[in-house]
Formats: structure tokens, C-alpha cells, sequence
């Protein structure tokens, strides 16, 4: 126990990140260490470290007899089934180091393992009694019913014991009144309730259900099956004991509830103050400003960008200065953003006239409260469509499918579009007769994609091993010459422009971005050499960035592992394979 508390701040503060959608996001850490903490209260709990013995307890081995009394009773009366004999406990299967006073037993000779009913879909219905399901354990707040008039076994109360055993693992003690529980569910009845603690058994199933789903079966869906689950060997301490290891167990849990909101809370003080730091680098309104800015920044560089989140949150702020002509020096040599702009119009002009693309109708006109602020000399505030075409996709012709096997036509995918480039996973394949229909909706490794539904507003690189393939119609190319392709992706995945795809959107009960607001989009143009150097400065930092992340997360690892290993080292007495008690040997 002393290793535990010598290294608590290295392990309670033992994070992981879970990432969603495009990436990690504010307030969504994993406080790993505070878990292997709450792991090991159980753990102890159920091996009789937690709380001291005393001798005048009446012996588990009394409950056992008093149990068997009940369960042959019950059988007697009819209220229960006589049960097939389960498996003699064999020394290997028991724990070492157990104190005096508690006994061990098959958990299916103290308590009916009862399953639920599976439900045909006409059966669940929007009104009666409630069904609970296992999504509605978890993460599910959609409610179904049923008129049926089952066997009272069928149905679960508050407060009585279950376990869902498929696809999520775990107890609970159920307070949601009376309803009828799906077939993944089951209701455990203890055979005596005065000899168990209903909370005990709880905190037992708790500590160890991560074990019973490693020892599940199943392909599709990971689930544990009944017979396994009633051969489970359960330890049994005296009652008083029981009760006395249930009141520890809940102050000690409510003490890590207080440790994991001092953490949550510190970490969102954390990333607050990150966001406000970055945030007056880009609100600065002279040099000068932004040099104060940043000097607030470094000066406390090392504490301040201490997780991934607030790492990409640095590197979007790299993005935005970039955007705003903040990251580079102007040179008054370069060709005005100006004369780009004319040199486009009149290589389009030239095509429109050749009959290689239509006229575009005229962008309108950026106001001065459109902009949202000043840009550098050389710079223009132009459109998106002003230097672009923006074209989309197209869905599979009716009547055509996916291929069954690898042809030389790849239809590109959303899910395939991830962090700014195509990914080779999962690709889908068109037959040629399926390409010739829509062989004019492919993309080019010299366009850029945009992402449309889904997931909007992802704009990415084209690799050249997806030069010419087919484009869903839930993205669109955007096509363009005499502009810098890694600069306009850049920019365009820059908070600025991505809040203006969003904004889009908003009013829409199926949010689609509609190309002619994709090239209405105000977008900050730079000279091309300045360009140039943008994107090379955002790729040295965003390789900084990136090693810095790298080193943050062999930091966090090394944490998390010393936060295993000193919990593995306060039990190292009882071996872990001893521990689970969750065997089915016969």
C-alpha cells in the first residue's frame, strides 16, 4: 500500500484520449489512472485486503449450509427447478492467501442466473411495459414496449440484481421500476437473500467483468454464455464482513468521485487558459502585440501544451495566423495577390471562349463587413469561385453496384477521406460498364476534395494513386491552376473557412454543403511566392508540433503503464490469474 501512496500524483493523474470524429476534442480525456485506482479498490475488496477481519464474525462456510437449506426448501415447494450439479471446486481454481473466515463457491449454487426473453420486432411496441435493453444500460435513451403477460420472471424492480452479457459487459442494481429485460440481460436471484449482500455481489461482478468479457465467446458479437457464467468461482466472506467491505468500498469511491472532478475541472481551467493565450496571438492588432503575445506564450510553453488537445489547438492557431499574413513577412517584391487574380480571370476567359468550361455567374462582391479583418499589402479578399470551379460527384447510376472484386476503377468514398488525403482503406470498385456512365465525375491529383455530407468541409490532397477515379456525390473537386495546391488546403481547413462551411449548413435538417456556396466562400489570397513560404513555414511547425505530440503521448504511455504496474505491484502477493475467480474448469 505504500508503493500506492508514495507514486498516487503519477498515477491518479495517468490520462488517455479518446478521439471522435475529426479528432480530440476539449474535456474528452480518459482519467486512466483515477480507473486503475476505483480497479484496485475492487480488487482488494474482493481478495480481503480492504477491510480487517474479525473472528467473532459468523463463518461464510454457515452461510453456505443456510443457502443449500433455502435452495433445497425452494425446489421442495416448486418455486424453483432442481438444477444440474455443478463442477466440484479444484484447489487450483481457488485463491491464495484468502483470510480465515470465508469460503468459496460456484456462483450458480448461490444465486438463479435467469435469462430474459428475446423480442420479435412486431412485438416491440411504443407503448405498454418498458422493455429494457442493453443499449438502454449504456448509451440508449430510446424506449420500446410490450403488452405481453409474462412469468414473473420475466419482469426486474428496482433493486433487484442484473448483467448484461452481450456486446457491453456489466452489473447493475436496477432503479428504474418495474419492466420486462431483453434476452442479453440477466436477472441474478440469490436462493437466500439474508446470507448475501446484494452490494457485494455488485462490487464482485465489478471488479471482475473486464475478465468475463476477455473470456466471452463470439464473433459478430462479443457475449458470455450462461453456463460459463454460473461456474464462476465467487468468493464469500462473512456477512458483517461483507457489509463492512461494501460501506469501505463506497467511501472510497466516493473519494476518487472527488479526485476525478478536481482533475476534470483542472483540466478544462487548462485548456481555457490555453485557448485564451492562442487566442490573443490572433486578435493582436500590430506587431507589436503579437510579439507580447507570444512572449506570454513561451515563457510558459512547457506547462501550457501538455496534451494533445492543446496541441491541435496550437496548430489551428499556426493555421489562422497563416491565413491572416501573420506567420511570415510580406515582400514588396512579390507579384500582388492582384495580379494573380487577373491572370486567372483571363486564363478562364480564355477556356470559357475555347468552350472548356461555362461562364460562371458573377461571384458577388465582398463588403467591408465581410471582412472579418485587414489584410496585409499585396493580399486580396477574393471568393473561393473567383480562382476555382467547384464540381461534385456522382452517386452510382440506378440499376448498377458496387463490384465484387478489384477492377481498375475505384469509386472514392467520404469514409475513405480522412485528415487531408484519400486513405486505401475499404476501397469500393466499378465495373467498367458502371464507369463509362459517370466517367465524367472523377478527380484529378492536381484538384483538391471537399467533402459535402457526412462529414463536412474536409478538404484534402489527392494521391496520385487515386488520379482519375470515380467521386461520390457526397464530395466535390475543387479545380484550379496558378495557385499553390498545399496553401488552399491549409486554408481551407483553417478555422476561418471552416466556420463558414458550417454556418452553411446550419439551417438544414440534412446539412448538405451545396457547391455554389462552397465557391461563394471569402477566402484571404496572398501572392503566390508568399504562398510558397506559408506552406513551408506551417510544415516546420506543424513537424514541431508533432514531435512534441509524439513526446507527450511517450510521456502519457510511460504514466499509464507505471500506473498498471504499481497497482500490479500492491497485489503482487496474489497472483493475477488467482484473482479473477473467473474460471470454468470442471
Amino acid at each position: 500500500m505504500n508503493t500506492i501512496i508514495n507514486t498516487f500524483d503519477t498515477w491518479t493523474t495517468a490520462q488517455t484520449l479518446k478521439t471522435s470524429g475529426r479528432g480530440i476534442r476539449a474535456n474528452n480525456q480518459s482519467l486512466l489512472g483515477i480507473q486503475k485506482l476505483r480497479e484496485l479498490i475492487l480488487e482488494l475488496a474482493v481478495r480481503g485486503k480492504l477491510v480487517p477481519q474479525d473472528p467473532k464474525d459468523e463463518p461464510a462456510s454457515v452461510l453456505l449450509k443456510k443457502i443449500e437449506a433455502e435452495k433445497k426448501r425452494l425446489i421442495k415447494e416448486g418455486k424453483i427447478k432442481k438444477q444440474a450439479p455443478l463442477p466440484e471446486i479444484a484447489d487450483d481454481d481457488k485463491p491464495e492467501n484468502v483470510p480465515s473466515g470465508w469460503s468459496f463457491a460456484r456462483l450458480g449454487n448461490v444465486l438463479q442466473v435467469i435469462n430474459g426473453r428475446a423480442y420479435k420486432i412486431h412485438e416491440m411496441l411504443q407503448e405498454g411495459t418498458p422493455l429494457l435493453r442493453v443499449g438502454n444500460l449504456f448509451t440508449s435513451n430510446e424506449w420500446y414496449y410490450s403488452d405481453l403477460e409474462l412469468e414473473p420472471e420475466k419482469y426486474i424492480d428496482s433493486g433487484d440484481l442484473i448483467y448484461s452479457w452481450s456486446a457491453s459487459f456489466g452489473p447493475f442494481i436496477w432503479d428504474g421500476g418495474k419492466v420486462i429485460y431483453h434476452y442479453h440481460i440477466w436477472k441474478l436471484d440469490f436462493f437466500d437473500v439474508t446470507s448475501f449482500d446484494k452490494m457485494f455481489m455488485y462490487q464482485y461482478l465489478s471488479s471482475i467483468t473486464q475478465k468475463i468479457k476477455a473470456s466471452g465467446n463470439g464473433i459478430a458479437m462479443i457475449h458470455m454464455t450462461k453456463e460459463r457464467m454460473e461456474k464462476l468461482v465467487i468468493p464469500l466472506p462473512p456477512l458483517a464482513e461483507q457489509q463492512r467491505i461494501v460501506a469501505k468500498v463506497d467511501e472510497l469511491m466516493a473519494l476518487c468521485d472527488q479526485l476525478e472532478q478536481q482533475q476534470t475541472e483542472s483540466n478544462a481551467a487548462h485548456q481555457t487558459l490555453v485557448e485564451l493565450l492562442l487566442g490573443a496571438l490572433t486578435s493582436a492588432a500590430s506587431p507589436a502585440e503579437l510579439e507580447e503575445a507570444w512572449q506570454r506564450i513561451a515563457s510558459h510553453f512547457d506547462t501550457l501544451f501538455t496534451t494533445e488537445y492543446c496541441i491541435d489547438q496550437l496548430k489551428q492557431t499556426i493555421l489562422q495566423l497563416a491565413v491572416m499574413g501573420k506567420l511570415v513577412p510580406q515582400d514588396p517584391n512579390d507579384e500582388r495577390a492582384s495580379e494573380l487574380l487577373k491572370k486567372i480571370a483571363k486564363e478562364k476567359a480564355q477556356l470559357v471562349k475555347e468552350g472548356k468550361i461555362k461562364k460562371q455567374d458573377p461571384l458577388p462582391e465582398i463588403t467591408n463587413d465581410k471582412k472579418p479583418f485587414e489584410l496585409p499589402k499585396g493580399w486580396e479578399w477574393t471568393r473561393l469561385g473567383s480562382f476555382s470551379e467547384i464540381k461534385g460527384g456522382k452517386r452510382l447510376p440506378s440499376g448498377h453496384s458496387f463490384s465484387m472484386t478489384e477492377t481498375p476503377y475505384i469509386y472514392v468514398q467520404v469514409t475513405n477521406m480522412k485528415n487531408g488525403t484519400i486513405l486505401c482503406d475499404n476501397l469500393k470498385y466499378v465495373s467498367k460498364e458502371t464507369q463509362s456512365e459517370i466517367s465524367r465525375y472523377t478527380i484529378s491529383k492536381n484538384d483538391l476534395y471537399i467533402t459535402i455530407a457526412g462529414t463536412i468541409g474536409d478538404v484534402g490532397i489527392v494521391p496520385e494513386y487515386f488520379d482519375g477515379m470515380q467521386l461520390t456525390e457526397n464530395a466535390a473537386k475543387i479545380v484550379f491552376q496558378e495557385i499553390n495546391k498545399t496553401w488552399l488546403q491549409k486554408t481551407l481547413s483553417s478555422e476561418m473557412l471552416q466556420d463558414q462551411f458550417i454556418e452553411k449548413t446550419k439551417q438544414l435538417a440534412q446539412p448538405k454543403l451545396a457547391l455554389h456556396r462552397i465557391e461563394s466562400s471569402c477566402i484571404p489570397l496572398p501572392p503566390l511566392a508568399e504562398q510558397h513560404r506559408i506552406v513551408a513555414k506551417v510544415d516546420e511547425l506543424f513537424a514541431l508540433c508533432d514531435a512534441l505530440k509524439e513526446c507527450i503521448n511517450q510521456a502519457q504511455t510511460t504514466q499509464n503503464l507505471l500506473a498498471g504496474a504499481v497497482v500490479e505491484q500492491a497485489l503482487v502477493k496474489n497472483p493475477a490469474d488467482k484473482v479473477g475467480y473467473a474460471t470454468t474448469n470442471g
